[in-house]
């Protein structure tokens, strides 16, 4: 069951990360009236399901996601994985109802942000407002890089682009980029890359052969981060 208790953002861990970016004190207290509450959610417990309307937006505060879609014939399609300080719910902007569902990969917390009460704020505050559309502009730039990602690239290049877009996205949020816990089982990630999960296993254990990364059930230690990029097909420009 989930819980609901009070949060504040502006004794929030991850504050500098999402919606009060940029926010002066008294504007971050006109969106603690907005946003008063945070949820948490078990680890395989639905955030919201496809085809539920579209009301909130999600802030992550803690643990990560995987955000799904299910097709015509059944296959579910992993889309996204969602990490600390970044929002959930916005693919459901558009046609007003969630077109897949958000399960949490482990314990979760997240603040709920009600758009309406939120889209009346940021009329208000045009600090909030520009905020508001860089995190649309960034999630057209993540679906793109998916798209990048999952394009004509071998399997190797598929499994190290995704390591370093992970590490990357840890990085700029203050985060080691050389060591984190992959939440996502490798079911989920060879569903996300369009690969089987013996491959993606297989691969894991070649990276750590060649020295490139280093597995301990779930936490990884990139250990040559300008050679994996480099298999990736990237550029390395943040600091390990």
């Amino acid at each position: 069951m989930k819980e609901t208790i009070p949060v504040s953002c502006s004794n929030c861990s991850v504050r500098r990360l999402c919606l009060p970016v940029g926010l002066s004190e008294q504007d971050i207290e006109r969106l603690e009236l907005v946003t008063r509450k945070k949820k948490i959610i078990k680890a395989g417990e639905a955030l919201y399901r496809a085809g539920d309307p579209f009301s909130s937006l999600y802030a992550i505060r803690s643990g990560s996601f995987k955000s799904a879609v299910i097709g015509a014939d059944g296959d579910t399609q992993v889309t996204h994985f969602a990490l600390p300080g970044e929002l959930l719910g916005l693919d459901a902007y558009s046609g007003g109802v969630h077109p897949g569902y958000a399960e949490a990969l482990e314990d979760s917390s997240v603040c709920v942000l009600p758009f309406t009460q939120l889209e009346s704020l940021a009329q208000e505050v045009p600090a909030l407002q520009k905020q508001i559309y860089s995190i649309f502009s960034e999630e057209l730039k993540q679906e793109n890089e998916a798209l990048l990602l999952l394009g004509k690239r071998s399997a190797e290049s598929r499994l190290a682009a995704l390591l370093i877009n992970i590490s990357s996205r840890y990085s700029r949020r203050g985060y080691s980029a050389s060591e984190f816990v992959l939440s996502m089982p490798r079911m989920d990630i060879a569903n996300y890359l369009g690969l089987t999960a013996e491959t993606v296993s297989r691969l894991i254990s070649r990276f750590q052969k060649q020295e490139l990364i280093s597995v301990k059930g779930r936490s990884v230690s990139i250990l040559d981060l300008v050679a994996l990029s480099e298999l990736a097909g990237t550029h390395c420009s943040y600091e390990s």
